[in-house]
């Protein structure tokens, strides 16, 4: 396992649930739930301090954790411990993969736009990490254990006129698309038990190619609908070519940043985001928020875009009418973009921003 973390491209300072450290060193229930109660509920207070959101005008609660459910669920805990009134419409996910998080703010537009009497949708994501601590000796059962981290992040979805003026950012797009047709996709993430009927999550070897796939099958939809019309009609050129040329020429791969000024893509593993750098041509610059955030807070599952869209708030990068994709991956397998756009330049000194005691260090010089 230390060889699979040595290659992971995460520091030393990312988080792990306390069971790690004590003395039984086993994970038990009481572990994840209070994993997922200090995540939420530390990222729930923050978020309401910020907004000044009252709770009693939340409408909707929508919950994304991967792979961990109670009973009562994770969403009856939030409305019990922040006394949500009675008539809110919960929903809470689960066997989403890391895609969940930006899933549940288009699914949170969604339920906006066809319900005239909602108006502030409370999105939380997390992910328990105890119940999916593999103790087997299985290599692609092990790769979880390296790269997978604590995290949780908030964000409160509304389309209440009178609360422009305070937000962020504006959603003016989304798109998702799931690949689980496809036997290989389906198969590329799955829990499961080893030989010895240790359950644990494999990640087997096909999941870059698939991931590759995917994000070429998802930009085929999405890239008519963000790009501009000279990249739009480059591609097509170059597309007849190749379909034309004898020498199976490749069509030219549009460029993305005609469209964003900033990025945050999967943070999944420093193979990902190689994998992501390579079908899109990006450069060093662009993927910077995702590996900084992989070396900072490993992949925190659902919620890492939002680490990297603080990450570039923390540096001030983003600038009143910017654009912003963020994009994710999922198991399934499914792809999941959001693209926002700044309302107000970024603060860096904002409080609570995770970044805040390391930014000053990043970006490293040599990763």
């Amino acid at each position: 396992m230390r060889g699979i973390y040595l290659k992971s491209g995460l520091g030393d300072e990312t988080y792990v649930p306390p069971f790690i450290f004590e003395n039984d060193y086993e994970a038990k229930l009481k572990s994840a739930v209070d994993e997922a109660e200090d995540g939420m509920f530390g990222a729930v207070d923050s978020i309401l301090f910020k907004t000044q959101v009252d709770p009693k005008s939340i409408d909707i609660l929508i919950v994304a954790c991967g792979s961990f459910s109670l009973i009562p669920s994770i969403s009856s805990r939030l409305v019990n411990k922040y006394k949500f009134k009675s008539d809110i419409k919960t929903y809470n996910l689960s066997g989403m993969g890391c895609s969940s998080g930006a899933m549940s703010i288009d699914l949170a537009a969604k339920l906006l736009r066809n319900c005239t009497t909602a108006k502030n949708v409370l999105v939380v994501v997390t992910e328990s990490l105890s119940t999916n601590w593999y103790f087997g000796d299985n290599r692609s059962m092990l790769v979880t254990n390296c790269i997978f981290r604590v995290g949780c992040a908030a964000v409160i979805v509304t389309n209440d006129p009178s609360r422009r003026n305070v937000a962020k950012m504006e959603l003016v797009g989304s798109l998702r698309t799931h690949h689980g047709a496809n036997d290989s996709a389906y198969n590329a993430a799955v829990q499961q038990e080893d030989d010895q009927g240790t359950v644990g999550v494999s990640l087997t070897k096909n999941l870059i190619r698939v991931a590759g796939m995917g994000l070429k099958e998802h930009i085929t939809v999405l890239a008519p609908r963000v790009l501009p019309l000279s990249q739009l009609v480059s591609y097509a050129y170059s597309f007849l070519v190749s379909k034309l040329s004898r020498d199976e020429a490749k069509p030219i791969v549009p460029d993305f940043t005609t469209a964003f000024d900033h990025m945050c893509i999967h943070t999944g593993g420093k193979a990902v985001i190689d994998q992501v750098q390579r079908v899109l041509q990006l450069s060093e610059d662009i993927t910077e928020p995702a590996r900084m955030t992989l070396h900072r807070f490993g992949n925190t599952s659902s919620s890492l875009v939002f680490y990297e869209l603080a990450y570039l708030e923390a540096k001030g990068r983003i600038k009143k009418g910017d654009i912003t994709w963020l994009l994710a991956f999922g198991t399934g397998f499914k792809v999941c973009s959001l693209v926002v756009k700044s309302l107000r330049d970024s603060c860096r000194s904002e409080p609570n921003n995770p970044w805040n005691d390391c930014i000053h260090r990043y970006p490293l010089k040599a990763w």
